[in-house]
Order: C-alpha cells, then sequence, then structure tokens
C-alpha cells in the first residue's frame, strides 16, 4: 500500500470481521468497536490489544489517511507536552511559597517576559518545526517505521530509547558547546541567552537554526536506527510509538532543565548523573559550561562542567601541571 493512499492502513483491525466502517463514523464510536470485537471474538487481533494500542489504532482508523495522522498525532503531541508541561511552571512562578527552591530566586520571570516568549516559541513551532513533522510519515513508511499494532515489547522500547537518550545527549553536547564559539554564539545561539535566569517556556526559545541543529539529535537518531534495522536484521524494527514516547520524554526533559527550580524531589537528587535544572541553569547563570542536555558525564568527563568550584579546580589542576613541567 502506498504512503499516499487515503485508506490507514490499520483498518484491517475492523474490516477483518466484516465491519462496515461509514465515512461519519466517530473516534469514539471506532474505539468503542474494537473493545467489542476484544470481547465477542476471542481469535480476533483486537483482544490481543492493550487499552492505548486500542487508542492508537482508533487515531489512524478514524483519520483514515496514515500521513495526516502521524502529522496531526506528532504536531499535537508536540504541543500539548510542551506547552502542557511549561504551565506548571509558570503557576509556580507566580506562587512565592517555591522561590525558596528557585535557582536565582532573584530573577523571577515577569508574565510579560513568559507570554513574549510563549509567542515567540508558538511562532517557531508553526514556522519551523511543522513542515518537518508532516513530512514525517513518508520517512516512516520508507525505513520501515511501523504504525502497526500490537506495539513491540516494552524491554524493546526501552532499549531503543535509552540509545536515543544517549546519543541526543552526546550531538547536544558538542553542537552546543560550537554555538558557544564565536560566530554561532554571536549570530545564532546568543539569541537563546537572553534569558540568564531560564523558565519553561525558553527551553524552545532559539534561533531557527539552533532549533534545526538540535533538533537533528532528537530526531535525528531514531531515523538512523531505522536505516541501520533495515540494514541489519539482529535489530530490532522501530515502531513509530516508542519514537512518540521519546519525543514526549525529550520535551518533559528540555522544559524542565529550563524550569530554573531544584526541589529536593528532583531527579537528579536519585539519579546523580542526570543533568536537570540545577545544571542547566549554571550555564545560563555564567554562560559557558554544562552543554550536556540530558546527563552530567559528557560535562565531567571533558572537563566542562559550570560554576565557581569547578572553574576554579580547573584553574588548580592547571597550575599544578604548570609545575609539575618546571620540575
Amino acid at each position: 500500500m502506498s504512503v499516499f493512499d487515503k485508506v490507514s492502513s490499520l483498518q484491517h483491525l475492523l474490516q477483518d470481521a466484516n465491519t462496515t466502517i461509514p465515512d461519519s463514523i466517530t473516534y469514539g464510536e471506532i474505539f468503542n468497536s474494537l473493545q467489542h470485537l476484544s470481547q465477542t471474538d476471542p481469535e480476533s487481533l483486537s483482544s490481543k490489544l492493550n487499552l492505548l494500542e486500542k487508542l492508537w489504532a482508533s487515531w489512524y482508523i478514524f483519520i483514515n489517511n496514515d500521513i495526516l495522522a502521524t502529522g496531526l498525532l506528532f504536531f499535537l503531541t508536540h504541543e500539548f507536552m510542551y506547552f502542557g508541561r511549561c504551565l506548571p511552571w509558570f503557576i509556580i512562578d507566580q506562587i512565592p511559597y517555591f522561590n525558596r527552591w528557585k535557582l536565582q530566586p532573584t530573577k523571577i520571570p515577569s508574565n510579560k517576559e513568559q507570554w513574549e516568549c510563549f509567542k515567540a516559541v508558538l511562532k517557531s513551532h508553526l514556522l519551523v518545526e511543522a513542515l518537518p513533522i508532516w513530512l514525517f510519515h513518508p520517512l516512516c513508511s520508507t525505513l520501515n517505521i511501523s504504525i502497526d499494532v500490537p506495539f513491540p515489547a516494552w524491554q524493546t522500547m526501552l532499549a531503543q530509547i535509552s540509545f536515543f537518550f544517549f546519543c541526543e545527549d552526546m550531538w547536544h553536547y558538542w553542537f552546543h558547546r560550537l554555538f558557544h564559539w564565536g560566530w554561532f554564539y554571536k549570530n545564532i545561539h546568543k539569541v537563546h541567552h537572553k534569558y540568564a535566569a531560564p523558565f519553561g517556556f525558553a527551553a524552545e526559545y532559539a534561533h531557527p537554526a539552533e532549533v534545526m541543529a538540535l533538533g537533528i539529535g532528537t530526531v535525528g537518531f531514531p531515523v538512523l536506527y531505522a536505516f541501520l534495522a533495515t540494514k541489519y536484521s539482529s535489530l530490532p524494527t522501530l515502531h513509530l510509538f516508542t519514537i512518540t514516547i521519546w519525543i514526549c520524554l525529550r520535551l518533559l526533559q528540555a522544559v524542565d532543565s529550563h524550569s530554573g527550580y531544584d526541589f529536593p524531589w528532583s531527579l537528579n537528587k536519585f539519579v546523580p548523573f542526570w543533568a536537570g535544572a540545577e545544571h542547566h541553569d549554571l550555564h545560563h547563570h555564567y554562560f559557558i559550561g554544562n552543554y550536556a542536555s540530558s546527563f552530567r558525564w559528557f560535562d565531567y568527563c571533558l572537563g566542562t562542567e559550570s560554576g565557581p568550584a569547578h572553574k576554579d579546580k580547573r584553574e588548580r589542576e592547571q597550575r599544578l601541571r604548570a609545575e609539575r613541567k618546571t620540575q
């Protein structure tokens, strides 16, 4: 079936049961049909699907055009996850009680700053990120990225998402470090550093070139993995649901690292190598160091940790090395 066919490739879930699908059927009616089928026909594929898989299949059958369904799914997921995660941080900024956990407590963003940032980010989403999202499904079809149900085993998805996290962090580290060099900082990355004390909405406030370059780290490695999976049968194939979960987690990480708050229950308190807001806030405060996105190990191993303590430590080590050379 061509990727440009108007009929969804998941229609077989209902057609196999000789169910007539009228043009005016609603999403809820499709989901209820799958639920009913799973209860009345234990041999049907629907009976082997969990709730999430039925919701996923119902979406594709309801839209009835895989390109449109994937484009809408990714765009709406991106907007909902990004702005939905920003909203709690916006509310927290309005409540003085939480200032005790604010990393830069004297720099609370004003509502005007947040509103201007919100408009700029939304504009970027519509003008910079929307087109690649709509072109993603044809690429998925070419690389055998599945949209079918059931989903892969959770162990497979966990391993793939872990791989994406590691690769994105590496990509982000080197490109972010490049963006702090001379011309790149002055003409591109300086936009993102408008806010020395970051807040949630500012996570994707950046020059279009930076949005696209760093975005490759998020989308490019799933695409690379899917390509390799077409060449090496030992690699499990990639599912679009796995990519969706990965993008949701990446958005949560990006917004939280720009929140400006470090709570006793923040993830970095339980996972020592997790970066979090405390790690990235130092980068915005001192404009240098702490280039990685999710983890601390690249900055630790490559000597680019940020803050006065790490700066003093590097200077002491440089002096010691200089003394050893003169002996």
